[in-house]
């Protein structure tokens, strides 16, 4: 008895229907700008807007170069990098890993934007969650292009570089070593954990420019959600209320964390903007420069697209605990005190 089942492939000549994306929305709303933008400049300007419109394109500015070197690193290490070899170059002990990859973060000049998209490589290339979230979170914070620009914008104070250099560290470490303790794979979404099977006899070219495609076009839309939220906070907190807490050493820890991880700042360019709140001691600010390249609304935002939003409504507050402790005690040991 022959069954018969029915398809449903369309036939041949038959149209298919035209499913609306979020390209053609995109398209849509970019010709209907240019259509009213008469109209839209009328009622947009106003101050608080361009403000805001001022620190949005800041902070895309500012993170799309590294975002694109991210990407690049990621497609080469789809391409070029066999599993096998990362698996001999780490550690086979989990937590030794994770010392591994903190200290390779020195190598990877870019912002948190860039480290997104290698970390979840690196999963994809069977290293230990625990060793690529500890990369995450060190290579933006512990290069050397952040540290000389530490340097840079408290000439006064050498001991900040150290001081920021081992709160970063020891803030990626310290979440490894817990996420070996109580992370669960399950927590991650299973696109990051999906194992790069290349074609037979494909062209390892072809291979990195379809990820850093993909890559680019994913983690670029949760950026722009990420910087549209971080230039709509920094418009609402008002700039008083920073200078208010000039001698209220534990309110200015708290709130400057806070702030770090509303502000979204690049950490190239986060030690400046924090070196001209002279009036705050020099601990609340060292607390922002370690809490910022660990967790920001951004950052969120990109880790929500690469690992799901149940891993980020996890690691998000976790590192901002330890971030905030680990700034604190680095400040204690290195800067003498809360001074």
């Amino acid at each position: 008895m022959v069954r018969v089942t029915a398809t449903t492939e369309p036939r041949a000549g038959t149209a298919r229907p035209r499913r609306v994306d979020s390209l053609l929305v995109l398209c849509a709303l970019l010709l209907a700008a240019i259509a009213f933008q008469d109209q839209l400049t009328g009622a947009l300007d106003v101050p608080a807007v361009r403000t805001g419109a001022t620190v949005f394109v800041a902070i895309c500015v500012q993170a799309m170069p590294f975002l694109v070197l991210g990407v690049l690193i990621s497609g080469l290490i789809a391409a070029f990098v066999p599993a096998s070899v990362l698996r001999k170059v780490l550690p086979r002990n989990t937590s030794a890993a994770v010392g591994v990859a903190g200290m390779a973060g020195m190598a990877l000049p870019g912002c948190e934007c860039a480290s997104v998209p290698v970390a979840r490589r690196l999963m994809q290339q069977g290293v230990a969650p625990a060793a690529a979230l500890a990369f995450l979170l060190a290579a933006p914070a512990v290069n050397p292009v952040v540290l000389v620009s530490t340097a840079v914008a408290f000439p006064g104070e050498p001991a900040m570089v150290l001081a920021r250099f081992l709160g970063s560290l020891a803030t990626a470490v310290v979440v490894g070593w817990l996420w070996v303790r109580v992370g669960k794979t399950e927590w991650i979404a299973e696109r990051a954990l999906q194992r790069i099977r290349r074609p037979p006899g494909g062209s390892r070219w072809l291979v990195f420019a379809e990820t850093a495609r993909h890559d680019l076009v994913e983690a670029g839309g949760f950026l722009v959600l990420g910087g549209l939220t971080a230039a709509v906070l920094n418009v609402v907190v008002p700039p008083a209320w920073v200078s208010s807490l000039a001698g209220q050493v534990v309110l200015g820890v708290l709130v400057m964390a806070v702030l770090a991880v509303v502000l979204s700042l690049c950490s190239e360019a986060d030690a400046f903007v924090v070196a001209a709140l002279s009036a705050l001691p020099l601990l609340p600010r060292l607390v922002f420069l370690v809490v910022g390249p660990a967790v920001d609304i951004k950052l969120v935002a990109l880790q929500a697209g690469a690992f799901g939003r149940s891993f980020a409504m996890r690691f998000a507050p976790l590192t901002f605990v330890v971030a905030v402790v680990c700034g604190v005690v680095a400040g204690l040991l290195v800067l003498g005190g809360v001074r």
